[in-house]
């Protein structure tokens, strides 16, 4: 019930507020747009990704972690879930990069700041990432794996195994537990070493110019808390379940809880999105200001 709550409460704050945050991005692309515009425009879309399938990890929760669908959309949803996780990340680090350039070399970034750059990183990183995730489709149809062990089954009463890419074979987690610890190493670790990089010596430097103003400054600190939060709470024992997966030679028990996590980071990403655009600022003070306005004339 912990779980599934956590899950509802996530849909509930998340996918409103980055359909939201989409629909004011996409409605900016008309007037233009720049390459933070781009990276927050993927970002947004992978956690929409995410929630979009969080329906089927609700219904797999509320059975008792038991998959209640047909079992072809097992690996489906798997796959669009933990790619949805690595992009995430992968553009969270995109614009720390993005910000770390435009702060700490502002005139040599300036010239290289072009949409065109950023929508190439951006395939980039989708095809990284969902490369990677990938795993979940070769588990599934893994010879000697659990569903093949099932499906093959020459009992007439036997039923199939009804886990969802769970409860793996030896010959699975032979190849699953190595896959993972790259996932931590590649996808999670490097990009979080970047971001804590770029956003420590993004602050350095915005803190050591007194001509700024204070609102941009904490606007900065914001984005860099909220980020570096983001991947320390939500990703962060997720991906070390990972490695103690791969030292113990099997799944942690605790790794369930770890996944929960995760799906956090779609209720605050809106956070990022807020001290990142000043466009979204504006259009979350005129949502509030007409909700005050709305209960203040009653």
């Amino acid at each position: 019930m912990l779980v599934l709550t956590v899950y509802v409460l996530t849909f509930a704050v998340g996918f409103p507020a980055n359909v939201f945050t989409f629909l004011i991005l996409l409605s900016k692309t008309r007037r233009g747009v720049s390459s933070s515009d781009i990276l927050l425009l993927n970002l947004t879309a992978a956690d929409l990704l995410l929630l979009l399938f969080l329906p089927f990890k609700m219904a797999e929760t509320a059975a008792g972690m038991i998959w209640p669908l047909p079992m072809s959309l097992c690996p489906v949803a798997n796959f669009c879930f933990y790619a949805s996780i690595y992009l995430s990340s992968l553009f969270l680090a995109a614009l720390s990069v993005e910000r770390y350039l435009g702060v700490v070399f502002p005139l040599r970034f300036k010239n290289r700041r072009r949409p065109a750059r950023a929508m190439a990183a951006s395939v980039v990183l989708w095809l990284l990432a969902c490369s990677h995730c990938s795993v979940v489709f070769v588990a599934h149809y893994h010879p000697g794996g659990n569903q093949a062990t099932a499906d093959n089954s020459p009992s007439p009463n036997a039923t199939a195994v009804s886990k969802c890419y769970d409860d793996f074979s030896d010959d699975q987690l032979s190849f699953v537990l190595p896959l993972r610890l790259e996932l931590f190493l590649l996808l999670f670790l490097l990009p979080f070493a970047v971001t804590v990089f770029c956003y420590v010596n993004f602050i350095r430097v915005l803190l050591a110019r007194p001509n700024l103003p204070s609102e941009k400054k904490q606007r900065a600190v914001g984005l860099a808390l909220a980020t570096v939060i983001n991947f320390g709470v939500c990703f962060a024992p997720y991906n070390v379940s990972h490695v103690v997966g791969f030292v113990e030679k099997r799944s942690p028990d605790w790794r369930i809880y770890a996944l929960v996590f995760t799906s956090l980071n779609a209720a605050l990403d809106p956070l990022v999105f807020y001290f990142s655009s000043t466009t979204v600022q504006k259009a979350v003070v005129k949502v509030v200001v007409a909700i005050g306005g709305k209960f203040g004339g009653r």
